[in-house]
C-alpha cells in the first residue's frame, strides 16, 4: 500500500493514500473502510494492483480503472466514452432535488440534459419516486452508458428514467414538454476551449462534453433559451458552469428576461460553481433591484 501511494504521489495524483486504499479495495473486492480487517494480497491479486497503479501513474481516471463512480447515493458505470462524474455536481443534483420536492402531487416533471451517465436524472428517480424523469444526451458512446445505467438502477426497484437522444441546442428540443417541466438541471461541456486541463480530462473525458467553445458558453446560451420555454411558469433552472462565469451565467439568466431568483452558488471550495433561476409567469425583466445575487448550495 505504501508503495503504491509513493508511485501515485510521484505521478503527480494529488489524493495519492486514498486512491491506493480505494484500488486496493477494489482488487480485493472489500469495503474501503474494512481494508485493516482484509487478508494480505495473494501473488494474483498483488500483480493486479501493481498493473492498476501503473495505469494510474499514467493518469488515466481511478473511475475508468475501478468501473464505476459514486454520485450521492449511486454507484454508475463509467469509463471510455463518457463523462466521468464529479463531486461538486451533487451539488447541483442535490439543488433540483429539494426544488422539485415542492411540486405539487402527483409529481415533479424534471429534465436532465447533457445527462452523459445520468447522474443527475439516476439520483433523482432514486430520491424522488414520484418523479417523472427525462435525461436527455446526444453522444453514441454516452447513451449507451446512460442506458446501461439506467437499465441497473430499473433492476434495483428505482423509477425507470426516460431517455431521449437529442442534441439540447436544438430549438425545437422536447416540443411535447414545452411549459410543463417543473424542473430543468443542466451540466453542459463549459470549459472555455484554451483552458490546459488535467491529463485525466485531456486524455480520456471526451471533449464535447468537456469544452464549450471560446468563452465555455456556446452550449448554455441556446440551454438557457430553451429551459425558458420548457420551464412552467415559477419552474426552476440549474447550471452547472466554469468557476470563471459565476458573473456571466447569472448575467445571461437575467438578460433572457423571462427568468426572477437568479442566484449563483459556490462548490465545497468556495468557487462559483453552478446558477438557479426561477421561470418568471410575465415573461418580463425584473424592475429594479439587484438583477442577482450569490448564495450558499
Amino acid at each position: 500500500m505504501a508503495r503504491a501511494a509513493r508511485a501515485l504521489a510521484d505521478a503527480g495524483v494529488e489524493a495519492a493514500r486514498a486512491e491506493a486504499e480505494q484500488l486496493a479495495a477494489y482488487v480485493l473486492a472489500v469495503p474501503r473502510g474494512r481494508l485493516a480487517l482484509a487478508d494480505g494480497f495473494d501473488p494474483d491479486q498483488l500483480a493486479a494492483l501493481d498493473a492498476l497503479v501503473g495505469r494510474r501513474v499514467a493518469r488515466e481516471p481511478l473511475q475508468h480503472l475501478t468501473g464505476s463512480a459514486a454520485f450521492r447515493h449511486l454507484e454508475l458505470a463509467v469509463g471510455p466514452g463518457v463523462f466521468v462524474p464529479r463531486p461538486e455536481t451533487e451539488l447541483l443534483a442535490g439543488w433540483g432535488i429539494e426544488w422539485a420536492r415542492r411540486a405539487a402531487p402527483p409529481g415533479p416533471l424534471v429534465v436532465d440534459l447533457c445527462s452523459g451517465s445520468g447522474a443527475i436524472a439516476l439520483a433523482v428517480a432514486q430520491e424522488l419516486p414520484a418523479a417523472r424523469v427525462v435525461a436527455v444526451e446526444r453522444s453514441p458512446e454516452a447513451l449507451d452508458w446512460l442506458r446501461r445505467n439506467a437499465a441497473d438502477r430499473v433492476a434495483a426497484g428505482d423509477r425507470p428514467v426516460e431517455v431521449v437522444e437529442a442534441d439540447v441546442t436544438a430549438p425545437d428540443l422536447l416540443a411535447d414538454l414545452v411549459g410543463q417541466v417543473d424542473v430543468l438541471l443542466c451540466n453542459p461541456p463549459y470549459v472555455p476551449a484554451d483552458t490546459v486541463v488535467p491529463p485525466e480530462v485531456a486524455g480520456h473525458d471526451p471533449a464535447e462534453a468537456v469544452f464549450g467553445g471560446v468563452d465555455g458558453l456556446t452550449v448554455i446560451r441556446p440551454v438557457i433559451a430553451r429551459a425558458a420555454a420548457l420551464l412552467r411558469p415559477g419552474g426552476a433552472l440549474g447550471i452547472e458552469h466554469d468557476d470563471t462565469h459565476g458573473a456571466d451565467v447569472p448575467a445571461l439568466l437575467v438578460a433572457d428576461g423571462r427568468f426572477t431568483d437568479v442566484v449563483d452558488h459556490p462548490d465545497l471550495t468556495g468557487r462559483a460553481r453552478f446558477a438557479t433561476a426561477s421561470r418568471r409567469s410575465d415573461g418580463r425583466r425584473p424592475d429594479s433591484g439587484r438583477a442577482w445575487q450569490t448564495g450558499s448550495s
